[in-house]
Order: C-alpha cells, then structure tokens, then sequence
C-alpha cells in the first residue's frame, strides 16, 4: 500500500514525519530572501532533508492513517512495516524511489541513501500561491533633483482652495435646481404605474387587466368602491394614504365580501406556488376560478370595503398590482 499521500498531508502541519524502520522526513523553515545581485525575491519555504537514523515509531503516521481509513493502530502499523519494507528491497536491487512531491531516494556506491528534495514544492503553508519574482532598482533616481523640482510647484493651500471653488461653482447650481424642481410638486404628479417584479404575476396580470377594469368599475357604479378608475384600483403607488378602519365583525355567508386578490394566473400550478408563499407570510389564502377562465389568489377576505382598502395598501409593497375584489 502507498502511504505517500498520508506523508505528505503530515509535512504541512509538522516538522517531521517519521517513517518506523526507515528513516524520517524533517522540514527546516527558510525565512524570505533577496537576492540583490538579480533583484529576485524569494518567499519563505520549508525545506525538506532526510535522517535515516529517525526511524523509531512516533506514532504519528500510523494515527493518520489508522484514522483516514477506518483501520486499528495495529493494523495501520502493520501497513508502514509494509510499505518500508518493500522501499528497502528496491532501495538493495539499486532501483531508484520516488515520493511525489517530496523527493527521490537512491543508494551511492557505500550502500548509503542518498536523498534528493522536489525544490518545486513548497510545505510552508504561509507561503501558499507564492513565487520568486524580479524586481529591479530604478535607474537614474537622485532624491536632490525631487526636491528641487517640487519647489517649483504651486503652494498647496492655494491648490485646494481652487480645488474647492471649482466644486462648489457645480454643485450650488445643482442643488438649486434639485430644490426647485422639488417645490414644483406638479412634476410629480403625473400618473405612475409600477411594474411587478413577481414573475408569476407580470405575464398574467396584463391579460387579465380587462377583467379587473369592468369589475372594479361596477362596483364603483353600484356605490360601493369610491376609486376613479380601474387603473386606480390596480395601481400600487397613487392610492392616496387611508386610515386604518374598525374592524367589523364578520357577516353572514349571503353577505358581500371583499377580497385581496395579489395575482391572477391562466396556470393553477403558478397560482399555487403563490397561495403556499402567502401561508408562510401568516395568511390563509384561496384560489377560486373567475369568467374569464384565470385562477384568481386572494390573500385574505374582509367584511367591509374599508378594512379590505387597508390591508390591500399593507400589501402593495410585496405585490404590486393588487387589486379589491367583491364576491357574494
């Protein structure tokens, strides 16, 4: 079994990794350099050497892989006596072996190991996404003739003031101008309609706009619906501010009722999606099926046209394009 990728986890987190029967692995931290001669700075590295004479069992590697894969201390034990084994063999034939990422082993000609680092790896973990890189001096930078140059510049103070008469020669002008536009409250009384943002609802609700128009507007005929128009009663920002009614209480089953419809949909599935969205908000929502063949969600129901007025303002900032509906 390969342990390599256990030893290298080990190497970033410690100074040394012991290999029992075999030798181990100890990283020397490096602080960054500078080499002035080619203005190329280094970062800081660990580097990684190798004792054979480290090879008593720490325990250290054997709990890293006895915890990786679910295997006893014993067990894991025997896996390292193992794999050093079989390092040991092929170090006898004169192979050459190889840890990735972390260097090459080879025996010279006493019959000693020899170990050559991976230099294209660096353990040191503050050093992560850092490379050497050049930086040369400037040439031909004499702080003397800075300074001289910098006393034939305009005093400062003078500068900024300048600066400062120049800003205020464009900002006076705006803001006179953002004054006067705001006391002309004509401009802005001009009819605004807002878009919905539901996606649900946008597609749906213009094709149902005739239907809520005649609706609305027969309801205002009959006296009881006191907005202007239909596109008054589906707007969502020219309503002018109504006062939170009593609350009556609850008529009869033959009575009219008024509801909050928040969307109107060709599809029951959309119009579902929305009645489980008003559940979460705390109200108690219905679809129920008009003329024109749309599947109508009405949030709640009120008694009185003035409650429902209320409450439909309350919920013109989440569904914009509410409208009052009256069902008998």
């Amino acid at each position: 079994m390969d342990i390599n990728n256990f030893i290298q986890e080990l190497l970033f987190s410690h100074d040394c990794v012991i290999i029992p029967g075999f030798g181990g692995f100890i990283s020397n931290h490096i602080p960054a350099q500078i080499d002035k001669a080619t203005g190329t700075f280094y970062p800081p590295v660990r580097k990684i050497s190798f004792n054979r004479n480290l090879n008593h069992n720490d325990g250290l590697l054997a709990g890293r892989i006895s915890g990786k894969m679910g295997v006893g201390y014993s067990e894991a034990r025997a896996v390292i006596e193992e794999f050093a084994a079989g390092l040991r063999k092929k170090l006898d034939r004169g192979e050459k072996v190889i840890f990735d990422h972390i260097g090459s082993f080879v025996n010279n000609e006493e019959g000693n190991i020899q170990f050559e680092p991976d230099r294209e790896v660096n353990y040191h973990l503050d050093s992560y996404g850092l490379g050497s890189f050049r930086c040369m001096p400037l040439e031909g930078h004499e702080n003397r003739k800075l300074t001289l140059s910098r006393t034939d510049r305009e005093p400062a103070g003078r500068v900024i003031t300048r600066k400062m008469l120049w800003r205020a020669a464009v900002i006076v002008p705006v803001v006179a101008a953002l004054v006067a536009v705001q006391m002309n409250g004509d401009l802005f009384k001009a009819r605004v309609e807002r878009s919905s943002m539901n996606p649900l609802v946008t597609a749906e609700f213009e094709n149902n706009r005739k239907a809520v128009d005649n609706e609305i507007n027969n309801a205002a005929v009959a006296g009881e619906v006191s907005l202007t128009s239909a596109d008054e009663a589906v707007s969502s920002g020219v309503d002018a501010p109504v006062a939170e009614p009593e609350v009556t209480a609850p008529v009869s089953s033959s009575s009219a009722v008024y509801s909050l419809i928040t969307g109107s949909f060709k599809s029951e599935d959309n119009a579902r999606v929305q009645v489980n969205e008003l559940r979460t908000e705390g109200f108690q929502p219905d679809i129920f099926q008009a003329e024109n063949g749309f599947f109508r969600v009405s949030a709640l129901e009120c008694s009185d046209l003035g409650t429902a007025t209320f409450r439909r303002d309350s919920l013109l900032k989440k569904y914009p394009g509410a409208w009052i509906s009256k069902r008998k």
